[in-house]
């Protein structure tokens, strides 16, 4: 006879948890807006975004900046530093006569930058590298009347670098630091030239060897002998679908405050249905949602990338360990709109304060600023963020290619997340209708 009543009793459980389930979907699906907004706006966001970072993935090479140049060395040097901004294929050059004619066109924004050659650069330069080659040749006594050589002043020329005030630091540090190594290169063959000549070798038959002794080489993770370069697409695709699941917290907790402003929750209490098997029908619905969300991404970086000349989106052999990472997350988004829907008294407390959440969630996590560029405390306030756990797991899976044991302690997170938030929900609903 026990036995049968447990056998009842969990039917009765399963069917009330369906029935709740049910609830939920014809909710949803009667509010096609918001089914748009949940499924189109995150692929919408998706794309922009990742048509607008795409360049800073590209190497340089694929970029040409157009850039003003006023000459007024008309000297060797500032051929040399006209032929090697071209050469790079990273620079339109554009010279102008008016070093004032190509401020107020930088400064207007027309153009990103500006570089001013001083006069007399060529000769000043040369003037400064025979002065240093003749004193230490006079330190072996190698140079002629060596006792007569005597120190001239040369003053110090500046190549003036004008930038659009709008320029990102970051590409003028990429920039000043280019020339800076363009130029220190020209004034090592300078010197190189200057020996040789002192030396009275024909320049025809170079005994100095002006090529870059070290390089730089940079090793990047294989797979099947080939090696795999992270681009826009494999960067923004876990960032923003992590974003589009977080986002669910608004609806899901609207929907929520709604249900008890509506009364359905008092009828609810006249039927012997607890609060859990109504936030479980909530989650597995929503879960679904995120699946959903989740599905249609990586669809648009599979098949809508390509066509619009953005890099395709590599899932071969990850699918399994992508949609482990899609669940738990979709459970940690779920568990804490849950927690803020049973709170929150209006829907104009849970929408505002759905939304700021979500977007501080992803700043913390690193969704929108890589967190290694943040300060050292908010390097470590973002390890609480469940963004960053899951944004993180993505990683791994889309970038390092590990194994499910390496995403283990990532989605464990999650999951204990995903409990505490439904724990707390639960407490905060029993002690707030307790008799």
């Amino acid at each position: 006879m026990c036995f049968w009543q447990e056998r009842v009793m969990h039917f009765e459980i399963m069917h009330k948890l369906w029935a709740s389930t049910y609830k939920e979907l014809l909710l949803l699906l009667r509010d096609l807006g918001g089914i748009a907004i949940l499924f189109v706006m995150p692929m919408l966001l998706l794309i922009v975004i990742t048509l607008v970072q795409d360049s800073t993935f590209k190497t340089i090479s694929d970029i040409t900046i157009p850039v003003l140049l006023v000459d007024n060395d008309k000297g060797e040097v500032s051929k040399n530093i006209i032929d090697n901004l071209s050469e790079s294929n990273s620079f339109q050059i554009l010279q102008k006569d008016s070093e004032e004619e190509a401020k107020e066109a930088v400064f207007a924004g027309k153009y990103q930058l500006a570089i001013v050659i001083p006069e007399s650069l060529s000769t000043s330069l040369q003037k400064k590298v025979n002065q240093n080659v003749e004193g230490i040749l006079s330190k072996f006594g190698l140079e002629e009347d060596s006792l007569l050589v005597k120190k001239e002043t040369i003053p110090v020329k500046e190549v003036r670098l004008y930038f659009d005030p709008a320029t990102q630091v970051s590409f003028k540090s990429s920039v000043k630091n280019g020339i800076d190594k363009m130029i220190s290169k020209i004034e090592t063959q300078s010197i190189y030239k200057a020996f040789q000549s002192e030396l009275g070798e024909d320049e025809d038959e170079s005994i100095f060897d002006t090529e870059n002794f070290i390089a730089f080489k940079e090793i990047l993770p294989t797979k099947n002998n080939e090696e795999i370069v992270p681009n826009s697409a494999q960067h923004n695709v876990p960032a923003w679908t992590l974003f589009a699941i977080f986002f669910i917290i608004v609806p899901l907790s609207i929907n929520l405050v709604k249900e008890k402003n509506q009364g359905t929750f008092v009828r609810l209490r006249t039927q012997p249905v607890n609060y859990a098997t109504v936030l479980g029908g909530k989650t597995i619905v929503y879960l679904g949602v995120c699946l959903i969300q989740f599905t249609l991404m990586l669809l648009v970086g599979i098949y809508i990338f390509p066509a619009i000349g953005l890099p395709v989106v590599d899932v071969t052999g990850k699918l399994f360990l992508l949609y482990v990472v899609a669940i738990f997350s979709g459970l940690a988004a779920i568990g804490l709109g849950l927690l803020l829907g049973t709170i929150a008294k209006t829907q104009e407390q849970a929408a505002p304060f759905g939304a700021t959440t979500v977007v501080i969630l992803a700043a913390l996590g690193g969704v929108w600023v890589p967190v290694f560029v943040m300060p050292k405390f908010m390097q470590l306030i973002s390890k609480i963020s469940p963004m960053n756990w899951g944004l993180e797991a993505f990683y791994d899976v889309f970038l390092r290619n590990v194994s499910f044991v390496k995403i283990l302690p990532e989605i464990s997170l999650l999951l204990l997340f995903f409990l505490l938030t439904i724990l707390i929900a639960i407490i905060y609903n029993r002690s707030k209708n307790a008799v």
